[in-house]
């Protein structure tokens, strides 16, 4: 009987390995937030710590994805993309840039939610798996790069321009340089990317529904209105759930559940650490040595939007901190939430090539970010 069931436990086991594995991200997050949990005890305070709008918009904006992916839309839009460019430089920049473009409408993490898949299925129908790892990281640095030179680009720069009070004339010309020499790190890298030809691979996909389509991306425009505080989250999160309920149900089996996870374990580690008396002497002392530094050092740590609230309290060079919270978005993979959001979809899109991503994830990122960080300080000598 122990021999025959030797067999079963051995296959059950494997499959716990595997689901711990493909959740690892959000494990670490909740890990990190259960550490700080010790030196701030859970009180009401942990209430303000979740940001309901972006919670809410998150999971509208999943579900809409979701079923955009149950009406093929991606696999259909990816075959005209192959068609239209025809070589993997051309294909790689419509693909970067893109997300690029769209961080600057609908935020990052949105951008990134929408159009990864998007990336995916492009390289899929042309059988270049190979390209996985490299288009999905520039497609999370275009988002995370891609909305500083706007006010609403990116939520660190709503909260920085309405905490001190800048003037939108003078936002832009802080960020005008960083977001110049970004563009031209971003394209000069997808330039190296060789023209290969590529065609079309997979079976076409038949045209989507026009008219599902057109009320998904209502749905979707919806979405992102949330983060903007256009209604109330629940308004939205009430009309997009009712919405999709009645037309595409089997959408909200395709949440990532794990990934609104991570987000309440981030948050949960952010608002802990701000609160702890000695990681707030410490940063006040620090920050008066460069707030461009220690900006984008607090990033790697902490995440970018966090560290924008956190500092902000600490410094009247807004100038520098605007910078680095921008640029503090390239680094590690918790330097900003849309990196978790790139590792997580690329390790359920390729397991077990985690390592060899997190090489070039790194190479790449903290070569842009020191050169950014180079021309923060020449963007302060022009601002001093």
């Amino acid at each position: 009987m122990e021999k025959a069931l030797a067999p079963r436990k051995l296959h059950f086991g494997q499959l716990v390995l595997a689901e711990l594995k493909s959740h690892a991200v959000l494990l670490v997050a909740a890990l990190a937030a259960a550490v700080t949990c010790i030196f701030v005890p859970p009180d009401a305070e942990y209430g303000g710590y979740f940001d309901l709008d972006t919670l809410a918009c998150l999971f509208c904006t999943l579900a809409v994805v979701g079923a955009l992916k149950e009406r093929r839309f991606f696999e259909w839009l990816a075959g005209k993309i192959v068609t239209a460019f025809g070589n993997m430089r051309r294909v790689a920049f419509a693909l970067v840039f893109v997300t690029y473009f769209g961080s600057m409408v609908m935020a990052n993490d949105m951008a990134l939610i929408t159009f990864l898949p998007l990336g995916y299925y492009v390289l899929s129908s042309c059988n270049r798996h190979e390209h996985t790892a490299f288009i999905f990281i520039m497609q999370n640095i275009a988002a995370n790069l891609g909305g500083m030179l706007t006010p609403f680009g990116n939520p660190q720069n709503l909260y920085l321009y309405s905490y001190y009070s800048i003037g939108a004339g003078e936002f832009f010309a802080v960020m005008a340089l960083p977001f110049a020499v970004a563009f031209v790190l971003i394209a000069g890298t997808c330039f190296f990317m060789k023209p290969v030809p590529v065609s079309l691979e997979t079976p076409p996909v038949g045209v989507p529904a026009a008219w599902r389509m057109v009320v998904y991306f209502i749905l979707f425009a919806l979405s992102v209105m949330i983060v903007f505080r256009v209604f109330a989250w629940y308004i939205g999160l009430a009309a997009v759930t009712l919405a999709l309920l009645v037309l595409e149900p089997g959408s909200f089996l395709r949440v990532d559940y794990g990934l609104l996870l991570t987000f309440c374990a981030f948050f949960v580690f952010s608002g802990n650490l701000a609160r702890i008396p000695q990681v707030r002497a410490f940063l006040s002392t620090l920050i008066a040595s460069s707030a461009l530094l220690v900006g984008t050092a607090s990033c790697q740590i902490i995440s970018n939007v966090p560290s924008a609230v956190l500092l902000s309290r600490f410094t009247s060079d807004y100038r520098s901190l605007l910078v680095a919270v921008n640029i503090g978005g390239l680094g590690t993979p918790v330097a900003s939430l849309a990196s978790l959001i790139t590792l997580g979809e690329y390790r359920r899109r390729c397991p077990g090539k985690t390592l060899r991503y997190l090489a070039l994830f790194s190479l790449i990122n903290f070569s842009f970010l020191a050169v950014l960080i180079g021309t923060g300080y020449l963007n302060a000598l022009i601002f001093a």
